[in-house]
């Protein structure tokens, strides 16, 4: 599903330019639970956007679905970005004023592959798969930080996305919450969705079938989990 060849990016606004990614290699096939993890600096996070399409590669091959990226408009990278994926971000990016079920329909106000009329039974599907339907009148400002990254998640999965990304999904949360963050993407990836996830937490990590090890730009190591944790109770520990 996705390819990616000697991929690159730099930064030309300082002298030299800064390299952040200096030719990663790999490939991720559909239905898999993928982790990245490095440390501060490493080139993770930056991967995870030319990965989302918030970023354009200088250097290297892309495919998408066996597409290549380079080659697609702003205009076709955001219609993948808002049909085919899903982001979840660390710090929720949610409308404190604005209700869950406003919040979870803020993709479908910019989407012409759902009918109005058929956004409510959407929504309220992508609520009840995060175990939040008697929160979907309420503000998001009143609700505790785990509800609100489960809101988040119902936010990318509004459209039905193939593939869910998530950038430290669990980095504001505390053990019990991060664990329920967890579990629902595990049972997302069970449910056939790809979900590629940055993590500096090796805990979080270990929900994956793959490692992807980001150091210094360069990719140090892919290695297959071996004893992935699927539960609250393993991941608490």
């Amino acid at each position: 599903m996705i390819t990616i060849e000697n991929l690159e990016k730099a930064y030309d606004d300082t002298d030299p330019p800064t390299s952040v990614l200096k030719g990663i290699s790999f490939t991720i096939d559909k239905g898999e639970f993928i982790s990245i993890i490095g440390p501060s600096g490493s080139g993770k996070s930056t991967l995870l956007n030319l990965l989302s399409f918030f970023d354009r590669p200088t250097g290297g091959t892309y495919l998408f679905n066996g597409r290549e990226t380079s080659t697609l408009s702003d205009n076709e990278l955001a219609a993948i970005r808002n049909k085919e994926i899903g982001f979840v971000f660390q710090s929720f990016n949610l409308l404190s004023r604005a209700t869950v079920y406003e919040n979870v329909e803020m993709p479908l106000l910019y989407s012409s592959s759902i009918p109005e009329k058929d956004r409510r039974a959407h929504i309220e599907k992508a609520v009840a798969s995060v175990g939040l339907t008697e929160k979907l009148n309420v503000e998001a400002a009143k609700l505790s930080g785990g509800q609100k990254q489960r809101v988040a998640i119902a936010r990318a999965l509004v459209n039905n996305p193939n593939t869910i990304f998530a950038d430290e999904p669990t980095g504001n949360l505390d053990s019990v919450s991060g664990a329920q963050v967890m579990e629902i993407l595990e049972t997302l990836n069970k449910e056939g969705h790809t979900v590629i996830l940055v993590t500096h937490e090796t805990k979080t990590a270990e929900f994956a079938d793959r490692i992807l090890k980001i150091m210094d730009g360069q990719l140090e190591s892919d290695t297959p989990v071996k004893h992935k944790r699927t539960t609250k109770e393993e991941f608490i520990k």
